[in-house]
C-alpha cells in the first residue's frame, strides 16, 4: 500500500480506503468485519463512514453501519483513519438532518456513540445543506474542532461554487477550514475534472473519490437486461439512482470496450479501472467496496499498478465522453 498526505494537511492516508455504505443491509456484520480484517491488514487505513448508512435502507436502519464499525474498532482505533459524515435525515423530526447547529452537534455525539470513539479524524458534510446559511454550519463545525471532538472537516457532494463560497467565508471568518471534498468519479463520470478538482488543486484539498467502479458497472460482471439480486442496482432504496445513473445502453458499450482493451494489456478491467483513478495527482485517496473480503483482490491490487501510457490514453479516450453532462454533450 502507498500513502498520500490529505490536501496540504499533515494527515497521511492511505491511497486506497474503505467504504461501508453496504454495511448492515447488503453486507451482515461478519462478513463486515471480515472485510475491515482484510483491508488493514493490506495497508489500508483510511476508513469512511456516514451516519445514515447502510445505504438503502430506512430511519429503521440508519445508524446500522457505525455500530458494525464500532463493534470492530476496539484494540484497532490507533491504526485507522475513521471519516463520518452527517446531514443526512437520521429522524421523523424536521431537524433531525441538515447542517444546522443543533443538528450537526447532535449528529456528532451520536456517532461518537455508535462508533465507540471519543473523536473522528475527519467530519464531512454529507451534503449541501442550501436551507442553512454556511455561516451557521462553519462556526458549528469550528466549535467541533476546537472541542477536540473533531481532527479536521470536509464536505461531499457538493458543487464546486458552493465549495469555494464556504472556503471564502471560513478565510474571512478565521474559522476551521475544509481541508477535503469527497466526489462521485469514475471513467463513467468524469465531470468534476472541469471545475471541482481544478479547485481543489487549486485551494489544496484533499480529494476521496468514491463510485469509482460505478456502483459495480466497471466490473464488468453486470449485463444488459434485468440487474442482478443483491447488488446495488436491486439494492433497497438507491436501486432506482443506480439504474438511473448507469444502467443504459451507452454505458455498457462503453464497459464492453474498456474491458475489451484491459485485456489486451492482460490487466483485470477492475484493477485497471481504479490505476486510472488513482492516477489523477489531485486525488489523495479513492475508496473501495466489497460484499466479501475476495472481492478485494482486484481493487487493492490497483494500488501498486502504474498503468502504462498509451493504455492510460486509450482509456482517456473512450471515456472522454463524460466529462461532460447530459445538458454539455
Amino acid at each position: 500500500m502507498q500513502y498520500n498526505t490529505l490536501g496540504r494537511t499533515g494527515l497521511v492516508v492511505s491511497r486506497l480506503g474503505i467504504g461501508t455504505m453496504t454495511f448492515g443491509l447488503q453486507t451482515q456484520e461478519s462478513a463486515s468485519h471480515a472485510i475491515l480484517d482484510r483491508v488493514l491488514d493490506a495497508g489500508v487505513t483510511f476508513v469512511d463512514t456516514a451516519d445514515v448508512y447502510p445505504i438503502g435502507g430506512t430511519l429503521e436502519t440508519v445508524g446500522r453501519t457505525e455500530e458494525i464499525i464500532g463493534r470492530w474498532l476496539p484494540g484497532k482505533r490507533d491504526q485507522v483513519i475513521l471519516a463520518t459524515k452527517a446531514v443526512g435525515k437520521m429522524g421523523p423530526q424536521p431537524w433531525n438532518q441538515g447542517a444546522s447547529r443543533k443538528h450537526l452537534i447532535d449528529a456528532l455525539e451520536a456517532s461518537l456513540r455508535r462508533l465507540n470513539t471519543d473523536y473522528v479524524d475527519l467530519y464531512q458534510l454529507h451534503s449541501d445543506d442550501q436551507q442553512t446559511p454556511v455561516d451557521e454550519t462553519l462556526e458549528a463545525l469550528d466549535s467541533l474542532v476546537r472541542s477536540g471532538k473533531v481532527r479536521y472537516i470536509g464536505v461531499s457532494n457538493f458543487l464546486a461554487y458552493r465549495l469555494a463560497l464556504a472556503l471564502g467565508r471560513s478565510d474571512t471568518r478565521q474559522l476551521t477550514r475544509f481541508v477535503s471534498v469527497q466526489p462521485r468519479y469514475s471513467l463513467l463520470f468524469r465531470e468534476i475534472e472541469r471545475e471541482l478538482l481544478p479547485l481543489a488543486q487549486e485551494q489544496g484539498l484533499g480529494v476521496v473519490v468514491y463510485n469509482p467502479l460505478a456502483g459495480g458497472l466497471l466490473s464488468g460482471k453486470h449485463h444488459p437486461g434485468a440487474p442482478t439480486e443483491g447488488t446495488r442496482f436491486t439494492l433497497g432504496s438507491i436501486a432506482g439512482r443506480y439504474q438511473d445513473r448507469y444502467w443504459q445502453e451507452r454505458y455498457f458499450a462503453t464497459v464492453q470496450a474498456l474491458k475489451n482493451l484491459a485485456a489486451d494489456y492482460s490487466v483485470e478491467l477492475t484493477t485497471a479501472t481504479i490505476a486510472w483513478v488513482l492516477s489523477n495527482p489531485t486525488v489523495s485517496t479513492a475508496l473501495i467496496g466489497a460484499s466479501r473480503p475476495e472481492q478485494l483482490d482486484q481493487t487493492l491490487a490497483a494500488s501498486e499498478l502504474q498503468l502504462d501510457p498509451a493504455f492510460k490514453a486509450r482509456l482517456d479516450e473512450l471515456s472522454h465522453e463524460y466529462r461532460f453532462g447530459d445538458a454539455l454533450r
